[in-house]
């Protein structure tokens, strides 16, 4: 049985990499670090994102990284708990020299997000669902 998952991430540099997401408010465990590895944690479940140097992670999965300037290889969904924290987070995006792609909005009368691009191109996407809205079926 499955008991955990973790996201693997391929980073040009592992220290910008890791001051990017501290910036935005990411946690890490500096037990499971190297030089060419970082692991971050997200949420209160401590969800795991590992970030890897590209040529490591290219060992890994025995084929190139993605061209993020062209295509998307994910979208990483992160939950907001209110439209002020979503807009908080765009700032802090902004102010870690981060891309917010898609300005924080309202979305289908029930959701409201942003989307942004980390340093190495990964789109996420924060986001803020007012289950009261949901239109029902």
């Amino acid at each position: 049985m499955v008991k955990q998952i973790w996201l693997n991430l391929p980073v040009k540099d592992v220290g910008k990499a890791k001051a990017f997401f501290a910036k935005i408010g990411f946690a890490f465990n500096v037990e499971h670090e190297t030089d060419s590895s970082a692991c971050m944690f997200v949420g209160v479940s401590d969800f795991v994102i590992m970030l890897f140097e590209e040529k490591m992670f290219e060992g890994f999965v025995q084929s190139k990284v993605s061209d993020t300037q062209i295509g998307s290889e994910v979208l990483i969904s992160i939950d907001a708990q209110s439209v002020q924290e979503v807009d908080e987070f765009a700032a802090k995006v902004r102010e870690a020299g981060g891309n917010v792609f898609s300005e924080p909005a309202e979305n289908q009368g029930w959701m409201y997000g942003c989307g942004f691009a980390d340093l190495d191109g990964h789109r996420w996407n924060v986001l803020y669902m007012d289950l009261s809205k949901l239109p029902k079926q």
